[in-house]
């Protein structure tokens, strides 16, 4: 009979080893980058992002940073976005920067089937990065998703939304490898038009960091058509560092008159 002891240990090791092996994708912001383990945002990983408010539904600006997290990553391989509404505008995310020709999009009908479809992308040979529109992913369905992750290395990103509304976020536990809690912040001025889209990130929970709040925007230097793994420039580029990690209320909506 095999030692089990020993059976458990040699998988510990190969899961282990498959992490290091999977890399960090940095930022190239050494005040950002430092609050990630390995100095860079975990690959062979799946991340988790959160809106405020009415993002909780709508999950825009969520949406839009994780694009352009992964869009360094879609440049290696596919992305695959599950949704529950079919609402994604594909040219917006190409506007960001983010490679949508290299984006397969799949409805999915409900929950369950939305998680399936995300874990099965995640294990395919040459999705390099998955998006995953859900309300809530409990600690089974996040560990299988894990699990997807680290077969071929692709990271995914689970998007908190609730597509039809619904009550107060629910606490629970998380797989995750971080999780990210994401609002539109104002743009700077420009000379003609509005300035370059920023976000005000909170990293609430990093395993193997530590929590941080920044503001970033799209990088205006990012040129998706001719990124490279060697290239070091990321699409978000870091505009300031948040000393309170709680983010500031949205403001409702104020019409001239």
């Amino acid at each position: 009979m095999p030692d089990v002891r020993a059976l458990r240990a040699q998988i510990a090791a190969i899961e282990a080893g498959a992490r290091r092996e999977a890399g960090v994708l940095a930022f190239g912001a050494p005040e950002l980058d430092a609050h990630l383990p390995g100095g860079g945002l975990p690959l062979g990983r799946w991340h988790e992002l959160i809106g405020e408010g009415l993002e909780t539904e709508t999950a825009a600006a969520p949406a839009a940073f994780a694009a352009l997290m992964a869009a360094p990553l879609a440049r290696r391989g596919q992305a695959v976005w599950v949704l529950r509404r079919d609402d994604l505008f594909a040219p917006g995310l190409a506007g960001l920067g983010f490679p949508a020709d290299r984006l397969i999009q799949v409805c999915a009908r409900d929950e369950a089937e939305a998680l399936s479809v995300a874990e099965n992308a995640l294990a395919t040979a040459g999705v390099a990065a998955v998006f995953a529109e859900v309300d809530e992913v409990d600690l089974t369905a996040g560990r299988r998703l894990q699990l997807a992750c680290e077969r071929r290395g692709g990271v995914g990103f689970v998007i908190r939304r609730r597509p039809y509304g619904g009550g107060a976020e629910r606490a629970a536990g998380s797989a995750a490898a971080t999780r990210w809690r994401v609002a539109s912040a104002p743009s700077a001025p420009a000379a003609f038009g509005l300035g370059a889209p920023r976000w005000q990130a909170s990293l609430e929970r990093c395993r193997g960091g530590r929590p941080g709040a920044w503001i970033l925007e799209a990088s205006a230097a990012f040129d998706p058509s001719s990124w490279e793994e060697t290239d070091g420039t990321h699409p978000l580029r870091l505009v300031a560092a948040l000393g309170d990690r709680q983010l500031a209320p949205a403001h409702p909506l104020r019409l001239a008159g």
